[in-house]
This record gives structure tokens, sequence and C-alpha cells, in this order.
């Protein structure tokens, strides 16, 4: 069974709470027992961390490597500041998924830029809580086609 880590940055914490027009109304532990579930289905071991500390991600990115298949990341508001994940996730050669609850397009222009997505296998963003079932799909798809070839 392969590992996946699933990360949330800041504020992810108060999903529920912060914002539900915008980011729902699961809370985030509403979604990582959504995560480990989807994950037992198709057969993943998922992990999930949050952190509101920028420091702490990055070395939680850096463990990816001979820890995990793949990386599903909601950096939070980090994905559109920080230079640090972006360097680290490039390090990665397993896998990463971005997702963000919102369809950052359709929102504040800062917003609409995200760093990390650079060095992202694929992106997902605007579906919600059902974001991560997506990106864990995606991620049990490409680590099956990385198995067969």
């Amino acid at each position: 069974m392969s590992a996946v880590l699933v990360l949330n940055g800041p504020n992810l914490n108060l999903l529920g709470r912060r914002e539900p027009s915008i980011y729902g109304r699961s809370t985030l532990a509403d979604i990582e027992t959504m995560c480990v579930a989807e994950g037992e289905r198709l057969g993943l071991a998922v992990a999930c961390r949050q952190s509101n500390d920028e420091a702490e991600l990055v070395s939680w990115v850096q463990e990816v490597p001979g820890r995990f298949a793949g990386l599903v990341l909601n950096a939070g508001a980090y994905s559109h500041t920080s230079i640090a994940l972006l360097d680290a996730a490039r390090l990665l050669s397993e896998p990463l998924i971005e997702v963000h609850l919102s369809n950052i397009y359709q929102r504040e222009t800062f917003r609409q830029r995200s760093y990390v997505s650079s060095a992202a296998t694929g992106v997902l963003c605007g579906f919600g809580a059902s974001g991560y079932i997506m990106a864990l799909q995606a991620m049990a798809a490409i680590l099956a086609d990385a198995d067969s070839g």
C-alpha cells in the first residue's frame, strides 16, 4: 500500500468556521476523515497534517522522499507567498497535487498566482472538500501508471 501525505497550511484548522461561503462548512477533521476513507478505498495509506507554520510545512515536504509515494498539498495563503515551499516542492520526484478549496481565479488578484503550482503535477481548485478526494483519485492513477510503466 502506497503512503500519501496530505498537508494543509495556515488557517485551514479553522475550516467550517472561517468564511464558510468561500471555504465551505466541512471542518478539517471532516476532510481528514474523508481522505483516510478514500485512501483506504483506493489502496493508499493517507497521513494528514496541518500547520500554520511555514517552516514546519517546508520540513514536512522535505520528509516526502523515501517515506511517501506522493503529496497532496493545500498550502493555503502560503501558496501565494512562499518561495521556500516552492523550493522544497521542486526537490520532489514524487507526484505533488495542489488543492485549493475555492476557485483562486475568481478571487482577489493576489490569490490568482500560486508559486506551488509550478512544481505541482496537477492542480485542483474550486471543488471545495471534494477536491481532496479528486486529488487522491488522481494520485492513485498516477501511482498506478508509474507502477505499470
